[in-house]
């Protein structure tokens, strides 16, 4: 099996119910295509490098998960016809990283760094 990481940006109006709705929809594509997801991650809302259909922000969901390669022509053809979705990509990776948390917020890194000393 391989292990991607794979990054879904939806509209910037998309509601946290409805992002919900995305997560729970694309990891039961990966279930199905006989795929095991290792962690999911909510990035929220982040501004956009350029407008994106008229969006200057999207919120980031990002999975990592280990499948064949089916799993990614699934997903992409059920991402490419999905109107709430702004872009998609996937990235084959050698192994992933589960302890960086990129998109924290600073407080939290500030506590955690104080709460190690």
């Amino acid at each position: 099996m391989n292990l991607y990481e794979h990054t879904i940006i939806a509209r910037q109006d998309t509601s946290p119910n409805e992002i919900k709705q995305l997560t729970e929809k694309y990891s039961s594509i990966i279930e199905k295509n006989d795929g095991e997801i290792v962690k999911t991650e909510n990035w929220g809302l982040l501004n956009l490098s350029y407008l994106i259909k008229k969006n200057k922000k999207g919120s980031y969901i990002h999975f990592k998960f280990k499948g064949k390669g089916n799993v990614i022509n699934e997903l992409e053809k059920n991402e490419a016809l999905d109107k709430k979705l702004l872009r998609y990509l996937t990235v084959r990776v050698k192994e992933f990283d589960l302890e960086t948390n990129f998109f924290s917020k600073k407080d939290d890194i500030e506590k955690k760094d104080n709460s190690n000393n």
